[in-house]
């Protein structure tokens, strides 16, 4: 079927990668304990440790906390073992 997007397993396609988000907190002298005393609950940074899937409510909510743009706390990696 044309213009369907097929459903594959996560990294499949590559992963978002969440580095730059602890390097930014580094530099602002936060940690993930701030992150969760500011709304950020304790799985959704685990989540992002792991780098793992997070909603784009989430990302809103970082970029606002951080005042930042979303490519200073993430990265798009594609995977090369396709």
């Amino acid at each position: 079927m044309s213009g369907t997007i097929k459903k594959v397993p996560y990294g499949t396609n590559g992963i978002i990668e969440f580095s730059r988000l602890w390097e930014l907190l580094n530099q602002k002298g936060y940690n993930k304990q701030w992150l969760k005393n500011h709304g950020i609950h304790s799985n959704t940074v685990a989540k992002l440790t792991k780098n793992e899937n997070v909603t784009c409510e989430v990302l809103a909510n970082l970029c606002n906390l951080l005042n930042c743009q979303p490519e200073e706390i993430m990265e798009y990696r594609k995977n090369d073992k396709k």
